[in-house]
């Protein structure tokens, strides 16, 4: 069944919400959990439910994605399995970036026509979440839907924020509205006695599609609406048999600072919401890096990934990412320190000495909370981030605040004494 599916993972755009994590990285190039991309997630979820023919559509700050599909996902010679990259190009018909997710998905349609396949399942590649996609075909198939959307039950309060949608008895979608704001409490819907308990009676569009090939042609060749949720869907909804397959496990959308900190330090938790240590792993670049090291530490509710050399007083809710390096009587409290792409050779540590400049990583007695350390920081020592009352947002050189966050940019050099 699922040899007849081709998947594209949708890389976004700018993702200006995201920044500074945003400003030379696409969104589902952004580190999660110390040792992941978020495109990651869904590129996993499709190969652990027997999808392996993906295409990851790229346009914005693409090298670092590219770069990360390329060294992560290969297969074997005689496998028609594939993960590939399909950047926005000029064609003869076509000349200008990608409008929105319809019009990504057109400008692709050239590629996919090559392939032998009956439904293409369009995924998001900023998302957090395990899914049998295996379910949702097999579900498809069995009711005679035109396409199915993923849906998953929410908060009023939430409701501002997705696209909602109603369906009938069958699950058949019968109406669709996008980011109502305001007189929305006629779209509640018939969900799970669980889920009614929890308040979550609002179905959302999780912008995961699966649509049969020869309607996605019909629709996305006969006009030009750049975008599902908004023009596709619900002009889809008429005429059509849309399905709405329910889904109640975890699962966000990393859109926001706040929410992506929250999805991060969420990992720590003693049964967190999204297992890391499930039979149905995440899959990423394979990296030969030594063990961590660890000397005098205190470390608790805190995820530590390979190759870091740690001598901190104490390492609290948080998350050490792959090759950091945290200096004497250091404290990291509520923080998310994303690692380093290489290491400093003991040459040019000595000069850094030296020079009185700081190595990269983060330097001796340092105390930083409630922070996001981006990837290549040159941390000296005795700095001070955010340990008072939180601060109000703003954009400096070498960090940002975002809803209380201090996000240290990547390869920001913060002198020691500094204190934000």
């Amino acid at each position: 069944m699922t040899s007849k599916v081709i998947s594209i993972v949708l890389g976004g755009g700018q993702g200006s919400r995201l920044a500074p994590l945003t400003l030379t990285r696409s969104k589902p190039a952004v580190p999660i959990a110390g040792k992941y991309r978020l495109v990651d997630i869904p590129i996993s979820n499709c190969l652990h439910s027997g999808i392996s023919r993906i295409f990851v559509l790229t346009q914005f700050n693409s090298a670092s994605l590219n770069k990360h599909i390329k060294n992560t996902y290969h297969f074997s010679t005689f496998s028609t399995a594939f993960v590939d990259i399909l950047a926005a190009e000029q064609t003869p018909t076509s000349g200008g970036w990608f409008q929105g997710t319809a019009d990504a998905v057109r400008q692709s349609l050239h590629h996919l026509a090559t392939h032998e396949f009956e439904y293409v399942l369009i995924l998001s590649g900023d998302q957090l979440y395990q899914m049998d996609f295996e379910e949702m075909i097999q579900k498809h198939i069995d009711t005679g839907a035109d396409i199915s959307i993923a849906t998953i039950p929410v908060h009023a309060n939430d409701v501002p924020g997705f696209g909602i949608l109603k369906t009938d008895e069958d699950s058949m979608i019968t109406s669709f509205i996008e980011k109502p704001k305001k007189d929305f409490e006629s779209w509640a819907s018939d969900v799970s006695d669980e889920m009614k308990a929890e308040g979550r009676i609002y179905l959302a569009s999780m912008g995961i599609y699966l649509f049969n090939r020869k309607l996605l042609f019909e629709l996305l060749e006969g006009n030009d609406h750049p975008d599902f949720g908004k023009e596709i869907i619900p002009q889809a909804i008429i005429g059509h048999k849309v399905l709405s397959y329910q889904y109640e496990g975890y699962w966000t959308d990393i859109g926001t600072i706040s929410s992506f900190f929250e999805a991060n330090l969420g990992l720590t938790d003693d049964i967190p919401m999204f297992n890391l240590f499930d039979k149905n792993h995440i899959y990423t670049r394979a990296r030969m890096l030594p063990p961590t090291k660890i000397s005098g530490t205190l470390i608790d509710r805190s995820i530590i990934a390979d190759g870091c050399i740690i001598n901190a007083a104490h390492i609290i809710h948080s998350l050490i990412g792959i090759r950091t390096r945290i200096g004497v009587a250091s404290e990291i409290e509520s923080s998310y320190v994303m690692g380093s792409d290489n290491y400093q050779t003991l040459e040019e540590i000595a000069i850094a000495k030296a020079n009185n400049e700081p190595i990269m990583g983060i330097g001796d007695r340092c105390s930083i909370k409630n922070a996001i350390i981006d990837k290549n920081t040159y941390i000296g020592d005795d700095v001070k981030i955010n340990c008072g009352e939180p601060l109000p947002d703003g954009d400096f050189p070498t960090y940002t605040v975002t809803d209380g966050i201090v996000i240290v940019k990547k390869r920001a050099i913060i002198p020691s004494g500094t204190v934000i």
